[in-house]
């Protein structure tokens, strides 16, 4: 099995190391800003990307009217984004640089109603971490709850992504 303690960080995770000249107050921020551009739709929706890591990824959204449905609560599709965009964000911080993560599989069950603002955190343990490490092709099906601000989780979901060669199909 691969020691993650010694596998050097992949583009992703340079790039964000990247904020640790930005002053602490800000980096939250500018973090969000960079990783919008990045992915715009994320931007439309106003993601704010909260914490990130090779082992856990949280990401925020505010329920504002752009991403309200006709009851006012977060619609399905932004809590769909909002989990897809942290499973994925979790598989960016681990993905070999010569390879691309991919979604392949999403089940989302509404569970209750969303009070507020929601939060995604996704996971990976040690050992899907690991696999992502040793081979340049898989799939991981990756762990995300998201919570309303009353702590209720409305939605639960499964994630499956895959990771394959970056380069040219043989």
């Amino acid at each position: 099995m691969t020691d993650l303690t010694k596998t050097p960080p992949n583009r992703l995770e340079r790039q964000l190391d990247r904020l640790s000249e930005v002053p602490a107050f800000a980096r939250n921020w500018f973090r969000s800003v960079i990783l919008r551009r990045a992915v715009p739709f994320t931007g439309t929706a106003g993601l704010d990307f909260l914490q990130m890591s090779r082992g856990s990824v949280e990401i925020g959204i505010k329920n504002e009217k752009k991403v309200q449905n006709h009851i006012g609560g977060i619609h399905a599709s932004a809590m769909n984004l909002l989990a897809e965009t942290a499973t994925g964000m979790v598989v960016g911080m681990n993905v070999r640089d010569d390879c691309i993560p991919l979604a392949k599989e999403l089940k989302m069950a509404f569970k209750k109603r969303a009070t507020g603002s929601l939060r995604a955190v996704a996971t990976l343990n040690a050992e899907q971490r690991a696999a992502m490490q040793a081979s340049d092709k898989g799939e991981v099906k990756v762990q995300v709850t998201v919570t309303d601000e009353a702590g209720v989780n409305p939605v639960e979901c499964e994630f499956v992504w895959a990771w394959i060669p970056s380069g040219p199909r043989k």
